[in-house]
């Protein structure tokens, strides 16, 4: 799929995806439908990101940087209710010198996202999951403050030395917590001595309470 030309192709692109399943998105690409998703969490994103002509990959930048917008798959149940967090990146545990909330990779990655809801209940098959209705989203200026002011709790906590004592239960937004395809992997940090010390990669995460709003504002859920 080409890249999009500009954000009213890459709106249109989507809403033409609203009411397909995964499995019929997929045959147009020739794409194999995994049996389940316990090894392919990242698999929806990677379909809509083929569907929808994304063209950044692995960068550090969003999903379509010509266009500054990055693309979320989100499953929700039936009633519309978020089933899981949704990752945004992974949190540097290092070189923190200098970061602040608006020069971060995390803002940089939020500032505007396109939302692809995917009904996906684990009783549905994989190849049977329903996409929703697509939205375009950027902080409102009460959203982007709760979302800097959790980075700001979380990263003062990583700087300090705390990271080992940071749980899900931080942040009333986002989230840290551990990112990694095994307990083998792991990453440098620095103890509250300024020691370094090896321990698991983190990443941020939206938590369900948080993308539930969007969808409850945006798609009037309820």
């Amino acid at each position: 799929m080409n890249i999009p030309a500009n954000e009213a192709e890459l709106i249109h692109r989507a809403n033409e995806l609203a009411g397909l399943s995964l499995g019929e998105v997929a045959a147009l690409y020739q794409i194999k439908v995994p049996a389940n998703l316990n090894k392919e969490k990242g698999w929806n994103g990677l379909l809509l990101e083929q569907a929808l002509g994304a063209s950044a990959g692995s960068k550090p930048e969003p999903d379509f940087p010509h266009l500054g917008i990055e693309l979320k798959s989100l499953p929700i149940d039936r009633l519309g209710k978020p089933l899981e967090t949704t990752f945004v990146c992974v949190a540097p545990l290092t070189g923190l010198t200098g970061i602040t909330w608006q020069n971060s990779h995390i803002r940089n990655k939020l500032a505007r996202v396109l939302w692809v809801p995917v009904i996906a209940e684990r009783s549905i098959p994989v190849a049977e999951r329903i996409i929703g209705t697509p939205f375009l989203w950027s902080p409102t200026p009460e959203e982007e403050k709760i979302l800097a002011d959790d980075w700001q709790e979380l990263t003062d906590m990583i700087v300090l030395g705390d990271v080992e004592k940071i749980t899900a239960r931080y942040g009333q937004a986002l989230q840290l917590r551990p990112k990694a395809a095994n307990s083998k992997a792991k990453t440098k940090a620095f103890n509250k001595h300024g020691q370094p010390f090896q321990t698991l990669p983190r990443g941020f995460y939206l938590k369900t309470s948080f993308t539930r709003q969007l969808l409850e504002n945006h798609l009037r859920i309820n």
